[in-house]
C-alpha cells in the first residue's frame, strides 16, 4: 500500500490543478490561487513521501511532471491571460477568460500562454537531467507559478497603487512573462527545498530562507511572493559562487 502514497499526493496535486483550471477560466483568479496552492503543498511531499518510504519510482516521476504541467504550467498561462486581457480591458475584471480576435489587441493575451510552453519544455528538460536531484537548473515550475499566481492576489486582497498600476500595465506583464519564461529555463543552478535529514548543519540555508518567507508573508501578505521569488534567485547565486558551483 505504501508505494501508492507518494502517487496518490500527486493524483491530488493534479486534482487541484484541474479545478484551479476551471476556475481560472472563469475569472475567479482568487480561487484559482487557493486550488494552485494546495496543490503545490501536495507537490511538496509526494517527493518528501516517496524518498522516506523509499519508493521512489519511474512512473512516479512522469506523473509527477504530467501533473506540474497542469498546476504549474496551464494555469499559470492562463492566469497570465486573464491579466494582460483586464490590462486591454478595465472593465473584463472577474468576466472569465474571452477571445476577442477582432482587433489586432485581441492576439496579446495570447502571450501568457507562452508561460505554458516554457513550463513543459523546463519540465521536459528536468525528466531527463540527472543532475537536478539536490538543486535545480533554472527556476522551478512551481515557484514561478507562485510568483504569477501572486499578481492578481495583490490586485483582489492588497490597496497599493504602485502595485495596480504596474500589474494592469500590458508592456509590464508582457515583460514578466518572458522574464518567466527565460528564468525557467536559464542554465542557473537554484537550491532545492528537499530534506532527507532534519539536521540544522545541513539545512542551514533552507531554513534561514524558510523562516524569512514566513516573516516576508506576515509583513507584506500577497505582495511578499515576488520578493521571495527573487530573493530565492539571488541567494542561490550568491551561494553558487560562495562554493564555486557552476
Amino acid at each position: 500500500m505504501k508505494k501508492h502514497i507518494p502517487n496518490i499526493l500527486t493524483l491530488l496535486n493534479l486534482f487541484c490543478g484541474t479545478v484551479a483550471v476551471i476556475y481560472a477560466v472563469n475569472g475567479q483568479t482568487g480561487i484559482a490561487a487557493f486550488f494552485v496552492f494546495l496543490g503545490i503543498f501536495f507537490d511538496f511531499f509526494d517527493g518528501f513521501a516517496a524518498r522516506k518510504l523509499h519508493v521512489q519510482s519511474d512512473i512516479g516521476l512522469q506523473l509527477d511532471s504530467l501533473a506540474d504541467m497542469v498546476t504549474s504550467g496551464v494555469v499559470p498561462g492562463m492566469v497570465m491571460y486573464h491579466l494582460l486581457q483586464l490590462s486591454l480591458d478595465p472593465g473584463s475584471w472577474g468576466q472569465g477568460i474571452r477571445v476577442d480576435l477582432s482587433s489586432p489587441q485581441g492576439f496579446i493575451p495570447f502571450t501568457g500562454l507562452f508561460i505554458t510552453l516554457a513550463s513543459a519544455y523546463r519540465l521536459a528538460k528536468f525528466n531527463i537531467d540527472d543532475d537536478q536531484q539536490t538543486s535545480f537548473t533554472g527556476l522551478p515550475t512551481p515557484a514561478n507559478t507562485l510568483f504569477i499566481l501572486s499578481l492578481p492576489l495583490i490586485l483582489i486582497y492588497q490597496e497599493s497603487e504602485l502595485a495596480f498600476s504596474l500589474i494592469r500595465n500590458t508592456w509590464v506583464l508582457i515583460i514578466l512573462t518572458f522574464i518567466s519564461c527565460y528564468i525557467l529555463n536559464a542554465k542557473v543552478k537554484l537550491f532545492a527545498l528537499k530534506f532527507k535529514n532534519w539536521g540544522f548543519r545541513e539545512n542551514a540555508i533552507k531554513y534561514v530562507f524558510l523562516l524569512s518567507c514566513i516573516v516576508l508573508l506576515v509583513l507584506l501578505r500577497f505582495a511578499a511572493i515576488p520578493v521571495i521569488i527573487l530573493s530565492y534567485i539571488i541567494v542561490s547565486v550568491a551561494t553558487n559562487k560562495k562554493t564555486g558551483a557552476v
